[in-house]
């Protein structure tokens, strides 16, 4: 039998934390990734002409124009905080749609769209519901599947 010495202890406790970081970030980008992938379906809800009705409809995502707002959906790395671990979803800044003279950013845009800041008032959320569907549906299973083989 081994020896349960504090030194054994340390190590094999640092080894838990190690493999707790590892499957950790790896079940986080997992959700990360099926966030944003959600997020620019979401903001796909038909496609029209800039100046035309936009085939979307209040309270679902919006239609797509130029690709732009899609094209900035991006999440980061996962980073170690003070809390924990996290990693961000969220609208990339410094993108901009080829059209329009004040030409608004799309990370802007996409907020104006997901909070209903719009001419009007409407809301087409498109980053909520993603982020609703990872938490709700995708974090238990990648979790899961992180945590319980070999664990």
């Amino acid at each position: 039998m081994p020896e349960l010495s504090p030194e054994a202890i340390a190590r094999a406790m640092a080894k838990v934390v190690a493999e707790t970081a590892v499957r950790a970030k790896a079940a986080m980008t997992t959700v990360a990734l099926s966030i944003e992938r959600q997020a620019k379906i979401n903001a796909s809800t038909g496609e029209h002409r800039r100046g035309t009705r936009t085939p979307a409809r209040p309270g679902t995502g919006p239609a797509r124009i130029s690709g732009t707002l899609v094209r900035s959906i991006t999440h980061s790395e996962v980073m170690a905080t003070a809390g924990g671990w996290e990693i961000r979803v969220g609208l990339a800044g410094g993108l901009y749609p080829w059209y329009g003279k004040g030409r608004t950013p799309s990370s802007k845009y996409g907020e104006y769209l997901e909070k209903g800041m719009l001419r009007g008032g409407a809301a087409y959320p498109f980053l909520g519901p993603a982020v609703g569907f990872g938490a709700k549906v995708v974090a238990y299973t990648a979790f899961k599947a992180a945590f319980s083989a070999g664990w």
